[in-house]
């Protein structure tokens, strides 16, 4: 698929050169800082060296003194607390935090997490009718419920509080919950608007330690939680969660939990771990009881005190996730298939595809996978308890939450982001939903968004490329979402000696190339799924690619090596 290339523009050359001489690093490493908003030495230091004392003042947040208030009333008369939470990773390791944290503080408090089949996402009806019926009087909702509002009302009249801990976009009502702790609250001033769900109730758990003078080890040792999180619900890495990410990485790799060792072990992962480990490794793992069975087992692992239990039930994750994978592979080859037929409209700029036997848990999956794929807008969707439900995932740049929005008269409810969405309605209403959905994004949508785009940090010659400038970057991570591995970009380099197709069918590419710089700076890389360039490359045609920069260590000789994204021949430019 032909991708579109963005460079991003360099800074001025004078904030470039000056930043370059206070760090004494090269202008590559200054470009990037700067692009990151980091334009000063001490800011620098801050970037490269974040500690938990930068992170911001819980106290900041709107409703944090109600919320901690009625905690603590909960605590010393010694109520039943219950913690509820989505049955994805964020809700999951959202309530097997506070979990961790309050059940020394207090009578063991509960946790609910809801049957992704039978109760749907968010607060359900279900949960506050146990709660009554077993003297709960505090409901604590992680990573969902600020558009709850005629649940915390129903809450409210079986005499359950509630206070919320979510990070999803408010409607247009707050619930008249005791609080509503959500940095996207439009009247909220807190610093960084980019929590997890468990990040929000770390907050909560910060907030009551400082009030209380608890030491922080305490809330620090659940910090391995918060990374799972920020890593598996695609979260910016900036900012506060970049410190949190930073030190949960070092736990998960120096001294883990015990729930998350565990399912470490089922990976196969070799330390040290990085947010791409828990984004495709570890997360899906922790995802698939909820998809498959019931999220309570994921919380049931995260909040593990016994090793025996802890095997068991990871081995049943495990199991979950080898269902989820087939699943996944079969309904998204059955939405291939369907597209495929001829009297499916491929001209339009968004999907919606409906099959009610296709199973619920994960169809998320599937969305993201066709996605990729045709690199539209995509809603997949399914029957449950008589509705139509599904998951909507999106292009860079495209609002897909705005396009949902205006499809609401057909919705019975929907939730989420700019880019991943959620959606229940009518079985007679997919048609004018389908439509409309369609109709909106063929308005809002421009061509450019509809084709693969690769931001590029900066241009640079293959010289460039040293260890020094390698072990530079690698102090910007952890990398993620708003803090991407650097991309670069180097024009008119030609095959060298050592070039050759590799892989079972030939399919990839070893390249070995030089620039305008010539022999004394070749360069050799890797590029996957591009062996077909091989026979234009080796005969010396010209051309520019993008990449970022791997260490690859062979027979003990350890080199830098270009991981090629793309590559774009010069005569195809002109």
């Amino acid at each position: 698929m032909k991708k579109r290339w963005v460079v991003n523009t360099p800074p001025e050359w004078e904030k470039i050169e000056t930043l370059s001489k206070q760090l004494n690093c090269s202008h590559v490493i200054a470009n990037l800082l700067i692009q990151r908003g980091i334009e000063t030495a001490g800011e620098a230091h801050a970037f490269f060296n974040p500690t938990l004392n930068m992170l911001h003042d819980p106290f900041l947040m709107k409703d944090m003194d109600k919320a901690v208030a009625r905690l603590e009333k909960a605590i010393q008369t010694e109520e039943k607390i219950m913690i509820y939470g989505d049955y994805d990773v964020d809700g999951t390791t959202a309530v097997a935090l506070l979990y961790k944290y309050l059940k020394n503080k207090c009578e063991k408090p509960e946790y609910y997490i809801p049957d992704r089949y039978t109760e749907g996402y968010g607060v359900s009806i279900r949960a506050i009718d146990y709660a009554a019926q077993h003297g709960i009087t505090l409901m604590i909702v992680t990573d969902c419920g600020v558009k709850a509002v005629e649940k915390v009302r129903y809450a409210q009249t079986k005499g359950v509080d509630v206070i919320i801990c979510d990070h999803h976009t408010p409607g247009e009502q707050l619930p008249e919950a005791v609080a509503v702790l959500d940095p996207q609250r439009s009247d909220c001033n807190y610093p960084y608007r980019w929590l997890s769900g468990c990040g929000v109730s770390f907050k909560l758990a910060q907030a009551y330690s400082l009030k209380h003078d608890l030491p922080m080890s305490e809330l620090y040792s659940l910090l391995d939680l918060i990374c799972v999180s920020i890593a598996s619900d695609i979260v910016p890495i900036t900012g506060e969660n970049r410190i949190l990410a930073h030190y949960g990485l070092q736990q998960l790799n120096e001294r883990p939990s015990l729930g998350l060792n565990t399912i470490l072990k089922f990976s196969g992962i070799n330390k040290p771990l990085t947010i791409n480990d828990i984004v495709f490794r570890i997360g899906p793992k922790i995802n698939a009881a909820g998809r498959v069975e019931s999220g309570n087992k994921s919380v049931e692992l995260l909040i593990a005190d016994d090793a025996q239990k802890a095997m068991e039930v990871a081995e049943s994750i495990n199991n979950f996730n080898d269902q989820r994978k087939k699943l996944d592979h079969n309904i998204t080859e059955e939405a291939l298939e369907y597209i495929g037929q001829a009297q499916y409209d491929q001209s339009q700029k968004a999907t919606v595809l409906f099959n009610p036997n296709w199973h619920k848990g994960v169809i998320g999956i599937v969305a993201s996978r066709l996605t990729e794929y045709y690199y539209r807008p995509t809603v997949i969707l399914t029957e449950s308890n008589g509705l139509a439900t599904g998951s909507a995932r999106s292009v860079e740049g495209f609002d897909l939450y705005y396009a949902i929005s205006q499809c609401s008269e057909y919705l019975e409810n929907y939730g989420g982001h700019k880019y991943a969405a959620g959606l229940t309605l009518k079985l007679e209403n997919i048609e004018p939903f389908r439509k409309r959905f369609q109709q909106i994004v063929s308005e809002t949508i421009t061509d450019e968004m509809l084709i693969p785009q690769i931001n590029i940090d900066a241009k640079i010659k293959l010289g460039d490329i040293t260890p020094e400038l390698y072990n530079m970057i690698q102090k910007f991570a952890p990398f993620g979402p708003n803090n991407n591995i650097p991309v670069f970009m180097t024009e008119n380099v030609t095959n060298f000696i050592g070039s050759k197709q590799v892989g079972r069918n030939n399919e990839h590419l070893k390249l070995v190339v030089v620039d305008d710089t010539r022999i004394c700076n070749d360069r050799s890389g890797i590029a996957f799924s591009m062996g077909d360039y091989f026979n234009r490359i080796s005969k010396g045609e010209y051309f520019d690619i993008c990449y970022t920069l791997q260490e690859n260590v062979f027979m003990g000789k350890i080199d830098i090596q270009m991981m090629i994204r793309d590559i774009k021949f010069k005569e195809d430019n002109r």
